[in-house]
């Protein structure tokens, strides 16, 4: 069985950073960083694959950086400069031999 378990989330005032962490059960080759506002869809923020390339959001790119650690088998998202419309539930995703997981969220509110 397959798990991931978020961490790091919380309160922050707008500007402020917060770095959330994400580790798993076993090596995962492509990891996520997905949200979900209220009454919005789940949005993709950011992806890392196993050599490190990264790709963002238009909406964050610049602000967030993803990064991984393959031996501790961890994903970060290092989030700088938020922004009120970064308040979110924050998930951490992999796909692992063709199925989907999903981190149980952890709630990033950012404060005007």
């Amino acid at each position: 069985q397959v798990q991931l378990v978020e961490s790091g989330g919380g309160l922050v005032q707008v500007g402020g950073s917060l770095r959330l962490s994400c580790v798993a059960s076993v090596n995962i080759y492509v990891m996520d960083w997905y949200r979900q506002a209220p009454g919005k869809q789940r949005e993709l923020v950011a992806t890392i694959i196993g050599g490190g390339t990264t790709n963002y959001a238009d909406s964050v790119r610049g602000r967030f950086t993803i990064s991984r650690d393959n031996a501790k088998k961890m994903v970060y998202l290092q989030m700088n400069s938020l922004k009120s419309e970064d308040t979110a539930v924050y998930y951490c995703h992999g796909t692992y031999i063709g199925d989907d997981y999903w981190g149980q969220g952890t709630q990033v509110t950012v404060s005007s």
